[in-house]
């Protein structure tokens, strides 16, 4: 088991600070699954797109990087791309050079349906972002070394 020290110095605001981040984060994590929801997706869903989309390798990412990215077991993110290429969100395609790699990539109903999430999210973040910057805007700040 992993012990930090505890400082000393921990005042009612700093618990209060990190209650509020931490129901600002739950608020807008459920928030953005009822927005998957109501357009027709899975929570999960919606990460695979999003994964998949922001994906930094040109060819799309792995099976092992969604898995990766959404924290699953292998055979958990196999199943949710099988279910995401039968709704037609993704395809599979074979790595050109390792053949024995399937890169992923989004369909043009995949693409627009996270486009269209994409920009919900954006607007909620604006609009939460005055209420949370404050809660970690100073912490740099804090020595408490």
């Amino acid at each position: 088991m992993y012990h930090l020290r505890v400082p000393d110095d921990l005042v009612d605001a700093d618990y209060r600070r990190l209650l509020e981040l931490r129901d600002g984060l739950r608020r807008f994590l459920r928030w953005s699954e009822q927005r998957a929801e109501a357009a027709g997706l899975t929570p999960a869903q919606h990460q695979l797109l999003l994964v998949v989309r922001a994906h930094d390798e040109p060819l799309g990412p792995t099976i092992r990087d969604v898995a990766d990215h959404l924290l699953l077991r292998h055979h958990s993110a196999v199943e949710l791309v099988d279910r995401a290429v039968a709704a037609g969100l993704v395809r599979r395609r074979p790595d050109p050079v390792d053949l024995r790699t399937v890169r992923l990539s989004l369909t043009a109903t995949g693409a627009r349906r996270l486009a269209e999430l994409s920009a919900l999210h954006l607007e909620e973040l604006r609009r939460m972002g005055g209420r949370l910057a404050p809660l970690w805007a100073d912490l740099h700040a804090v020595d408490r070394s």
